[in-house]
């Protein structure tokens, strides 16, 4: 099996991994799985932002939230200590299923590390390949979910949201957040955020 045929069926497998989501979002009117469009959109705007990146931070980010629906919020205690005990549980389980399906399509130790590392967000301020992902992250959710988000939330934690995401990213991560094409409200509440 050539690197692209390897590259091509691990993707197929994270795709129908995320298919299984029952949660549905619509698309250009189609209803999808909604971890499966988080997957494409992770892999669309890390095209964009990173051309250059490779094999295991490519599929890295269309693992970002793979089977996410089975590791729910509500599975740990409410307020900070249970939300940053999900995340942390949430980034192994993601590393465990992404790793799983890389391990039995090939990849070596060494990509089946890097891909743990990316998922489980190790390092990220010394290790580039951790930050491109998280950066790639954040302008995903700015780009699709801050909107949404914020309609649920109120003006203060929205801005709260955006400063901690912001915190997260690189120089070239904010730099590519302020060229995005935002609905006027995020781009509003980003500017807030960031005059905060």
């Amino acid at each position: 099996m050539s690197s692209h045929e390897r590259f091509a069926a691990a993707q197929a497998r994270i795709d129908q991994a995320n298919a299984e989501d029952p949660e549905r979002v619509e698309v250009e009117g189609v209803l999808e799985p909604a971890a499966l469009v988080y997957g494409r959109r992770m892999s669309e705007r890390l095209a964009r932002f990173a051309p250059d990146a490779d094999d295991a931070q490519r599929l890295a980010a269309r693992a970002q939230h793979i089977r996410r629906f089975m590791h729910p919020r509500s599975a740990h205690p409410e307020g900070r200590a249970g939300y940053l005990a999900w995340r942390t549980a949430l980034g192994r389980f993601h590393a465990d299923q992404a790793t799983a399906i890389l391990s039995d399509d090939g990849y070596d130790a060494v990509s089946l590390e890097r891909v743990r590392r990316m998922l489980e967000k190790r390092a990220r301020r010394s290790d580039p390949d951790v930050q491109r992902i998280e950066d790639v992250a954040c302008l995903v959710f700015l780009e699709h979910y801050a909107l949404d988000f914020a309609g649920k939330h109120s003006k203060e934690q929205v801005v709260a949201i955006v400063q901690k995401t912001w915190a997260k990213m690189s120089p070239e991560g904010h730099e590519a957040a302020l060229g995005l094409a935002l609905p006027p409200a995020v781009r509003a509440l980003v500017e807030e955020a960031l005059a905060g």
